[in-house]
């Protein structure tokens, strides 16, 4: 994983924490997510058209009700929307729900349920995982 600067993450803080709350979803994943997404670099834009903290499509962000990707509320809004969204679509199973965030949840359905055989895909979502499991215990041991 990435390290990321506690400072940078913390410029964020409170939004994942209210976008991650209304979403009914672990901060931490939100933050692991963001992480491998963009780095948490708000303008960040990939070739496939993702945009903002967690690099959210156009249409995605419109699906969720958020037009305006670029304000990172706004993103993270999308983008903690869409996660919840596939949290009920794949029962809690999180490798599924990051190959979905990754891939699309078509993607998963058409492999049967499973994490599609996409390289890019098969490095995501241990990445996401490691983070998010290494972000849970640091906010578990700490004071």
């Amino acid at each position: 994983m990435h390290r990321m600067p506690v400072a940078r993450r913390g410029r964020f803080e409170q939004e994942v924490i209210r976008a991650a709350d209304k979403a009914g979803l672990d901060p931490a994943l939100v933050h692991a997510v963001i992480g491998v997404e963009s780095a948490y670099q708000p303008d960040a834009r990939s070739s496939r058209g993702a945009v903002g903290l967690m690099q959210v499509i156009p249409a995605t962000g419109r699906r969720f009700g958020v037009e305006d990707l670029r304000q990172p509320s706004a993103n993270l809004q999308a983008g903690t929307r869409y996660l919840s969204h596939l949290m009920r679509v794949f029962d809690g199973d999180l490798r599924l729900v990051l190959a979905a965030y990754n891939a699309g949840e078509n993607a998963v359905l058409r492999h049967g349920r499973r994490v599609p055989p996409y390289p890019e895909t098969e490095r995501y979502v241990p990445r996401v995982l490691n983070a998010y499991h290494a972000l849970a215990k640091s906010v578990r041991e700490s004071p």
